[in-house]
């Protein structure tokens, strides 16, 4: 869009997750020296998939930015990494904003950069909760985690609620 139309500032918000799927963006503006003005939501991992994953009950698997204290079966309570700090390597302006204060003044702050990118820090508690509707993503049939398995006994009675609008399920 930016190049589309120079003279027009534009604003982008992205969450972490996405961020890792778009980094290349980044140093693409960088290189052509096309100014975007990200506004990057880090809560720490992929809140949304953590959040259905949790719903699932598979207590959201690997949607936390953590290393493991002891290999694949060792706790996930060692340091938190946070993968924004590669944005001042690669020469992006990055102001930390934690707050709705700081937020303001990093928006004024972004206006006067040639290249700027805003990280606002959620707190990782703050995630998906749960959905308000009902996603059919089916369960593990086979686990031996309690979890789980009443995961799998609520997708399977909320199957026989699932409504079908477009195209038509034809009767059988």
């Amino acid at each position: 869009m930016k190049m589309a139309d120079p003279s027009r500032e534009v604003y982008v918000m992205v969450g972490d997750g996405s961020y890792l799927m778009m980094a290349q963006e980044i140093v693409t503006s960088l290189q052509e020296n096309v100014k975007l003005n990200i506004v990057l939501l880090d809560n720490h991992g992929f809140s949304s998939i953590g959040g259905l994953s949790r719903a699932c009950g598979s207590e959201g698997f690997g949607t936390e930015y953590r290393f493991r204290n002891k290999g694949m079966q060792g706790d996930v309570t060692g340091s938190r990494w946070t993968l924004l700090r590669t944005l001042p390597v690669w020469g992006a302006f990055t102001v930390w904003a934690r707050t709705h204060e700081q937020l303001s003044e990093a928006l004024d702050t972004m206006k006067k950069q040639s290249r700027t990118v805003v990280v606002v820090e959620t707190d990782y508690q703050d995630r998906v909760p749960e959905y308000e509707c009902w996603w059919d993503v089916p369960i593990a049939e086979v686990s031996e985690m309690g979890t789980v398995q009443q995961a799998r006994r609520n997708y399977v009675e909320a199957r026989k609620t699932e409504r079908y609008f477009w195209p038509a399920k034809s009767e059988e």
